[in-house]
């Protein structure tokens, strides 16, 4: 299929997008690396009036290693991200992450703000965002900017908290604090695919943040005790979710795979201690 028609603008700075985004009105799509939106286009599940094609603005372009997190902004492709030199050290989950990210052809179109603002609740960098407790900030044409977490900031499948007449101009992901450990794990049809379940985590001696992908309408985040029962914390999330049977999987196939990987990236010398016990 072919998408409806619609006005077609390229504004050359972020000023200018924001009033074409303004003069819009509701009905107006933002547009970047397209990887996501051209299929929700094609398949006529969106049919904006206007498209504002914002990947012209290069003071939208940039990724900055700021006191407490990194900038990304909503230009920048996911490839440039990957490519960061910076990245390992700065973020790790999200430097572990980029790789699961579709494929690399379309990571050198699609941006890590695209991601952000479509809010697949199988993606992996929303699942990012939330985890890692980064935030989105948004702009209107007065020059006013609002901040929103991450974990608010996704409010359903393909839904936001960005209201009609604000643009994503980046996201901030946190640095990697002393003492944390962050990893991450997904199980899809293929590598690339979209997740069945994904799971990023950031523990630390005091408290373990779980984030999970995949199986409710958005990313969730529980945070537990380094002394709590995992198993029951681990099962108790899993059906918290409100999984449901589709094309891919199960209900009861998903909730046994956050019970699952949820153990294995949070306590793996437990899992290693099982498999040598079992093999002596």
């Amino acid at each position: 299929m072919k998408p409806a028609a619609f006005a077609y603008r390229r504004p050359q700075s972020r000023r200018e997008a924001v009033q074409q985004l303004l003069d819009a009105g509701e009905d107006a799509r933002v547009i970047a690396g397209g990887q996501s939106l051209m299929a929700v286009l094609n398949m006529r599940l969106s049919q904006p009036s206007t498209l504002i094609d914002i990947s012209a603005v290069d003071e939208l372009r940039y990724i900055e290693r700021r006191e407490d997190h990194l900038a990304v902004g909503a230009a920048t492709t996911q490839a440039e991200l990957l490519e960061y030199a910076e990245l390992p050290d700065a973020v790790p989950l999200v430097h572990e992450v980029l790789p699961w990210v579709g494929h690399v052809q379309t990571r050198n179109r699609g941006t890590v703000c695209g991601s952000i603002a479509h809010a697949d609740p199988s993606a992996e960098l929303p699942l990012c965002l939330a985890t890692l407790g980064g935030e989105v900030v948004l702009e209107t044409r007065r020059g006013k900017t609002r901040h929103v977490s991450g974990e608010t900031f996704f409010q359903g499948v393909l839904t936001t908290a960005r209201r009609s007449d604000e643009l994503i101009t980046e996201v901030r992901f946190p640095l990697a604090r002393s003492g944390h450990r962050y990893r991450f794990t997904e199980v899809a049809m293929r590598h690339g695919d979209f997740a069945i379940v994904a799971l990023a985590a950031d523990i630390s001696d005091q408290r373990i943040r779980l984030g999970v992908g995949g199986v409710a309408d958005r990313p969730v985040v529980r945070e537990f005790a380094p002394d709590d029962d995992l198993d029951a914390s681990l099962n108790e999330l899993a059906w918290s979710l409100g999984a449901e049977d589709d094309a891919h999987a199960t209900a009861a196939y998903r909730r046994h795979l956050v019970r699952e990987l949820g153990r294995r990236l949070i306590a793996p010398n437990e899992i290693e201690e099982i498999a040598d016990a079992s093999t002596t």
